[in-house]
């Protein structure tokens, strides 16, 4: 237990998550269509598209942080990470290029 509380403080256990090997979304740094909106919460920022094509979107933070580009249907929604306690409000959606997905290998 304690080697494990070790290795989750030193940042050195991975999860699923963080062990992929794609490369990351490319942010092309264009507005979202105007028929794509969000509203923002301290916890969540839900993004809708209500335009009637597919789109790619990543959500910029007023600390320069992007959140992961995510490709949404039209009429669907799709959940970012609030502005949190700190207060680390949505300047805006970008249209970005997603990461190709990559095929897990089996364990050998």
């Amino acid at each position: 237990m304690t080697a494990l509380t070790a290795l989750t403080a030193a940042g050195l256990l991975l999860t699923p998550a963080t062990a992929s090997s794609a490369a990351p979304a490319t942010v092309t740094g264009s507005p979202a269509p105007a028929c794509v909106e969000y509203a923002q919460s301290w916890r969540y920022t839900d993004v809708h598209n209500g335009c009637g094509d597919t789109v790619s979107v990543t959500v910029e933070y007023t600390n320069g942080q992007w959140a992961p580009c995510r490709v949404i249907e039209p009429g669907a929604r799709a959940t970012f990470s609030g502005y949190g306690t700190d207060g680390n409000y949505v300047t805006g959606l970008r249209t970005c290029n997603p990461a190709p997905a990559t095929a897990e290998r089996p364990a050998s």
